[in-house]
């Protein structure tokens, strides 16, 4: 017997059920945490996954820093490089 989750009957439905990729994960904690005020944002993650480093500009370093917290929450224990750039 097949789980439902397992035949998607569309497309879309394939992409609910697939786990987003960790790079978009961390970009979403991101810019929920800043209220999307970083530019540009770029996450790259190491290939064992244990470091990020995120990229774009911003207004603020408020707005660095709740990005980097935005990450941190994503990746816990990760090492984090913050690029972010304060223009």
């Amino acid at each position: 017997m097949l789980n439902s989750w397992a035949t998607p009957s569309k497309a879309t439905d394939l992409m609910s059920v697939l786990p987003m990729p960790l790079t978009e994960v961390v970009a979403q904690s991101v810019a929920d945490r800043t209220g999307r005020r970083v530019q540009n944002l770029e996450v790259e993650i190491g290939d064992a996954g244990d470091s990020v480093i995120l990229r774009g500009k911003t207004s603020s370093f408020h707005v660095k820093q709740l990005a980097q917290q935005g990450a941190r929450e994503a990746l816990p224990n990760a090492r984090l490089e913050n690029a972010i750039v304060v223009e």
